[in-house]
């Protein structure tokens, strides 16, 4: 089937993530020697890297510092066929994130968030939304102060032109921190919400994913709660569904999230069905854990 037309337009952070492959627990107060690579990241930047790379029109809204990771970023993602809007901060740097990741695979992340955190309201040119028929807004931009309210507005922007909109969920203690009523307050009731089980926990008190998922369907349209190595549990008004996952060995779990976001989000601008379109994120989350780095090969 032909792909759509219309483009996804991912807004929020892009990071440069140093990366530590763990042998084991740190040794806190001294030393754990591990392979450390720098990698190209961020939420949104990733997901826009990974539509690309599967041959959907994709778009990333974004702030960089006026610095040479910045750069690096944005030429990166322009060279994998994303079209890159990225405003320059002038006075802070580009992101950076500490990624520490264990023998499971299991992603630890410190983050700075630097020029992410002064995205602004200016930022958000109508331009940037022209060809786009969905907007993905990633937790992140939404969670931090400084940028707020540029993803409210770039919301706005997309109620008023029409645009399908999805939010991911992205990280279950910052939603702790700025409290679950705050963050859903933000998100559109007609938004596809996707989340991991530990932030759909976070969200509704209810530990199972499938209960998760039914609960949070009641406030909008599509729920997505992804579950690892269990797959995913779909929720459309009161139904809710379990997709398998792909089985793979894990290496790094890095950018997993937005991988999945990429494959669900791809095969939906195809018209591909719901349940569908969540085994295809399957895969491609599958494929994500399998390499080290959040971004496709």
């Amino acid at each position: 089937m032909p792909l759509s037309p219309g483009r996804i337009l991912c807004l929020g952070d892009a990071m440069v993530d140093i990366l530590a492959m763990l042998p084991g627990p740190l040794s806190l107060g001294s030393d754990t020697p591990a392979p450390v690579s720098f990698q190209h990241g961020g939420a949104a930047a990733n997901t826009s890297a990974w539509l690309a790379s599967i041959g959907v029109p994709a778009g990333f809204l974004g702030r960089v510092g006026n610095d040479a990771f910045g750069r690096e970023l944005t030429d990166v993602l322009i060279a994998q066929g994303v079209r890159v809007s990225a405003s320059v901060d002038r006075d802070v740097p580009t992101g950076v994130c500490l990624v520490l990741v264990g023998p499971d695979g299991q992603r630890t992340m410190v983050p700075s968030a630097g020029a992410n955190d002064r995205l602004s309201v200016s930022d958000i040119a109508a331009s940037a939304f022209d060809d786009v028929t969905r907007l993905h807004v990633s937790g992140y931009s939404l969670f931090k102060s400084g940028s707020r309210a540029a993803g409210a507005q770039a919301l706005s922007q997309a109620r008023t032109r029409g645009v399908a909109v999805s939010v991911d969920a992205a990280s279950a203690d910052p939603i702790r921190q700025m409290g679950p009523q705050a963050f859903l307050q933000l998100v559109p009731a007609t938004a596809l919400l996707l989340a991991n089980r530990d932030e759909a926990a976070v969200l509704t008190g209810r530990s199972e994913p499938g209960e998760a998922a039914a609960e949070l369907a009641e406030r909008f349209e599509v729920v997505v709660v992804k579950c690892g190595a269990a797959g995913a549990v779909v929720a459309a008004g009161r139904t809710v569904t379990a997709v398998t996952a792909v089985p793979v060995a894990v290496l790094d779990s890095t950018g997993a999230g937005d991988a999945f976001a990429a494959g669900l989000l791809g095969a939906l601008n195809q018209d591909i069905d719901l349940l569908t379109a969540v085994g295809q994120a399957n895969v491609l989350g599958a494929r994500a854990v399998s390499r080290v780095g959040a971004r496709p090969l």
